[in-house]
């Protein structure tokens, strides 16, 4: 009967190749941790988009994943396209000028920027990114009623108040 998943050294040698691609980029992502931070921080930046981040963090924490870690090279691979998407839809959600303020700050050339995420990009499929493409309309939708709620106000009011007695 054929197994249906790679055992012991197969399988961590198949999970190691999918990772190599990303060695380079390894000694660069304090750095781009950093632009996301600061861009995170930035008040210019709505809230509704900064969720798109939050949303991303919260799937990665959680240990339900939409293609098992078990299965070869895919189940590997949908963190990391999770994060890529995020990632990618944040930053194209930041202005030009904003983000070209926060890369010279930082000391970050954006064409190196733009072939590191270039380069992870490849790893999610098209139609997957042109679905993903339409989900910040649909965060700006529920950032509206957030908003139209009282939600937010109530939040910010709340946090404030705990950094105050803090």
């Amino acid at each position: 009967m054929p197994r249906s998943r790679r055992a012991g050294p197969a399988r961590g040698l198949f999970r190691t190749l999918n990772y190599l691609a990303f060695v380079p980029l390894a000694s660069r992502a304090p750095m781009y941790g950093r632009l996301l931070w600061a861009l995170l921080r930035d008040e210019r930046i709505p809230t509704a988009r900064k969720a798109i981040l939050g949303l991303a963090a919260g799937y990665l924490a959680s240990p339900i994943d939409l293609v098992p870690d078990f299965v070869p090279v895919l189940g590997a691979l949908d963190d990391l396209a999770v994060a890529v998407l995020a990632i990618d839809l944040f930053l194209e959600s930041v202005p030009d000028a904003l983000l070209e303020e926060k890369l010279l700050e930082l000391g970050i050339d954006r064409s190196a920027l733009e072939r590191d995420m270039s380069q992870v990009r490849r790893l999610v499929p098209r139609p997957v990114r042109r679905l993903v493409q339409r989900l910040p309309d649909l965060v700006d939708g529920v950032g509206t009623l957030v908003q139209r709620s009282g939600v937010e106000r109530r939040l910010r009011t709340w946090i404030l108040k705990e950094e105050r007695s803090a």
